[in-house]
């Protein structure tokens, strides 16, 4: 199995010889993942205990439904 300082090698031999349509896919590519921030990554430990939380709750069937959330703060609805 090759090891990561093995990876890079390659890749900079291939993108050293590489045409500029796969050059230009490649850095395509990179962007998006440097921009693909996972939000879960970036909140604190007690604010995703929350939310696991309440997705159980949700699942024993505790909660309030939507239409009742609605009549409660109509505000939030407005457009």
């Amino acid at each position: 199995m090759n090891n990561v300082e093995t990876l890079k090698s390659e890749v900079k031999k291939y993108i050293d010889t590489a045409d500029e349509k796969v050059v230009k896919m490649v850095h395509a590519m990179l962007e998006v993942d440097a921009e693909e921030n996972d939000w879960w990554d970036e909140i604190p430990e007690n604010i995703k205990d929350e939310i696991n939380e309440a997705i159980k709750d949700l699942d024993n069937g505790k909660g309030i439904p939507h239409e009742e959330v609605k009549k409660m703060h109509p505000q939030w609805f407005r457009k």
